[in-house]
């Protein structure tokens, strides 16, 4: 089972990487916001290593934006109990240990996996 994951567990993850410590495969990513993960991302080389998702959580699908932010902008604060990041879980790269956010948006007709930078700084 995934280790389900607080905002002190989540804080102490993000803070035990400096994104500039980033491998090749990793700063070939583009993901300070979300960002769909390109086709030639080798996925296998991140490892989960907990979740924020609640078991048996009612659905929630509100967001934590402030006026005028999308989910999509670099600076949009990463708060847990809002989507998406109520359905996230936190990967860590196997050969550098940079973090991130992943969830899987599952539209009418699509499935589109995602992800984002764990930035310490970010997290309300």
């Amino acid at each position: 089972m995934t280790k389900s994951l607080n905002r002190d567990e989540l804080l102490t993850l993000a803070k035990s990487f400096n994104l500039k410590d980033k491998c090749p495969d990793c700063s070939s990513l583009s993901c300070a916001g979300w960002e769909t993960i390109p086709g030639g991302f080798m996925t296998a080389s991140l490892e989960c290593v907990g979740t924020l998702r609640v078991e048996d959580a009612p659905e929630y699908w509100e967001e934590d934006l402030p006026k005028g932010m999308t989910i999509w902008s670099k600076d949009a604060p990463i708060s847990i109990a809002s989507h998406p990041y109520n359905k996230s879980d936190v990967c860590a790269c196997k050969q550098c240990g940079c973090k991130y956010l992943r969830y899987t948006e599952c539209g009418g007709y699509y499935v589109d996996e995602r992800i984002r930078e764990l930035r310490a700084e970010l997290i309300s």
